[in-house]
C-alpha cells in the first residue's frame, strides 16, 4: 500500500498508456486502477475501507513501531528534531498511533509525517505533516507498511514456446499474452525469479518496487528505513505469482477498472540494498516488547478489570505474530549510518 511523484504516493508512473485496442501491461492498468483520478485510493473509506493491516488490527502495532522510532531516536544521540515518516499512511492511522505512543519529551522533537495520495483526512492531528512525497534529509525512521505490495509491476507469463512473455489486460480483467518481456525484465527475472521454460508458469515483474525503495531510501540522511509487507524469497517463489484483489474485506479477482485493490507479493529480497536485511514479523515485534504472552491468572483475582485488558492485548499480540498470518510478513531493515537497532534478533 504508498514516491516520488505526486501519483507515486503509493507507486510509481507506469510504463506504457492506453493502447488502441484497450490491452496494456498489467503495471500501466493497475497505476491508472489504483491511483488515476477515479482510481481506487483516491476514496474517502482509505485502505480500512476493504483490508485489514497489522495497523488495523491492534495498537500495539503502532506502539512497537513507537518503541522502534525510541531505538533509532538512542542510535542517532536524541537529536533536536527526530523524524517519523508514515509512507503509504492510508488515513493517518499509524502516524497518529506513533505519536501518541511516543514519551512527552520525544514527542516534543519529532516532526511526523504521512505520506499519501489522498487527501488529509478530517480531524487528523495537527502535528501530523501531510505530504505527497517524502521529505529529503530526514533524520530518523521511515516506515512502510503494506507499500510495496501496491507498487504496479508487470506480470510475465511462459508461453507454449518456453519464452516470457508481458501479460496484457483489459480494463474487466480479461487477459492475453503480448510480446517477450523486454531484456531488461528479462534480466530481472533470471536474476531474482527464474521461470523454467513451461507453459503458463508466471511472475510478477518486481524492478519497479526495487527502484521505489531505492528512491525511498535515498531520502534517510541518518535514521532506518524499514518496509512491511507479504513477502518471498527467491528460494519460494510461488510458480503462478501471487497477482490478486480485494474488495470490502474479501479476496477478489484483480480487475483493473479501480473498484478493487490490486496487490502481489513483494520480492524484498530483490528490494534489498547493500546493509539491509530482512525478518519476520513475529521476530521483529517481539523484539519490542510484543510477545502475546497471557497474564498470570493469579491477576483475575486481584484486578479482574486489568486482567481482561491484559487479555485482550495478549490476543491482539498474538495476531499480529502468528505463523501463517500477520506475524509471516517479512521486515526489510536499510540502517543509514546507524547500527540497526534490531541487530540482537
Amino acid at each position: 500500500m504508498g514516491e516520488e511523484t505526486t501519483d507515486g504516493a503509493r507507486g510509481r508512473a507506469a510504463a506504457g498508456g492506453d493502447a488502441a485496442d484497450g490491452w496494456r501491461g498489467w503495471r500501466a492498468a493497475t497505476e491508472e486502477a489504483l491511483y488515476g483520478a477515479d482510481g481506487f485510493y483516491r476514496g474517502p473509506e482509505g485502505p480500512a475501507g476493504h483490508f485489514r493491516t497489522s495497523v488495523h488490527a491492534s495498537p500495539l502495532f503502532a506502539r512497537a513501531v513507537a518503541a522502534l522510532l525510541g531505538r533509532v531516536d538512542e542510535a542517532l544521540g536524541r537529536p533536536a528534531v527526530l523524524d517519523f515518516v508514515d509512507m503509504a499512511a492510508g488515513r493517518g492511522e499509524l502516524a497518529a498511533g506513533v505519536l501518541a505512543a511516543l514519551p512527552a519529551e520525544v514527542a516534543a522533537r519529532t516532526r511526523v509525517c504521512a505520506v499519501e495520495i489522498a487527501g488529509r483526512p478530517d480531524g487528523l492531528d495537527h502535528r501530523i505533516e501531510w505530504r505527497a512525497e517524502p521529505p529529503r534529509e530526514i533524520t530518523g525512521l521511515l516506515f512502510a507498511n503494506e507499500w510495496l505490495d501496491n507498487v504496479p509491476v508487470d506480470v510475465a507469463e511462459v508461453d507454449a514456446a518456453g519464452v516470457p512473455r508481458q501479460v496484457l489486460v483489459r480494463r474487466d480483467g480479461t487477459e492475453r499474452l503480448g510480446e517477450p518481456v523486454s531484456p531488461q525484465d528479462a534480466r530481472w527475472l533470471a536474476r531474482w525469479w527464474p521461470l523454467a521454460a513451461e507453459e503458463g508458469l508466471r511472475a510478477e515483474i518486481g524492478s519497479p518496487r526495487d527502484e521505489a525503495w531505492a528512491s525511498a531510501v535515498a531520502c534517510v540522511g541518518r535514521g532506518l528505513a524499514v518496509t512491511v509487507d507479504y513477502a518471498h524469497t527467491v528460494a519460494t517463489r510461488p510458480p503462478f505469482g501471487t497477482l490478486t484483489g480485494f474488495r470490502e474485506g474479501r479476496e477478489t479477482a484483480p480487475v483493473p477498472d479501480g473498484s478493487c485493490d490490486i496487490t502481489a507479493h513483494v520480492a524484498l529480497d530483490a528490494c534489498a540494498l547493500p546493509g539491509g536485511r530482512t525478518l519476520l514479523q513475529r521476530d521483529a515485534l517481539r523484539a519490542l516488547g510484543i510477545t502475546g504472552a497471557r497474564p498470570p491468572l493469579a491477576l483475575a483475582a486481584t484486578d479482574p478489570a486489568g486482567y481482561v485488558r491484559a487479555l485482550a492485548g495478549a490476543g491482539e499480540a498474538a495476531e499480529l505474530t502468528a505463523p501463517g498470518g500477520l506475524g509471516d510478513f517479512g521486515w526489510l531493515l536499510q540502517p543509514v549510518g546507524i547500527v540497526d537497532p534490531l541487530d540482537a534478533v
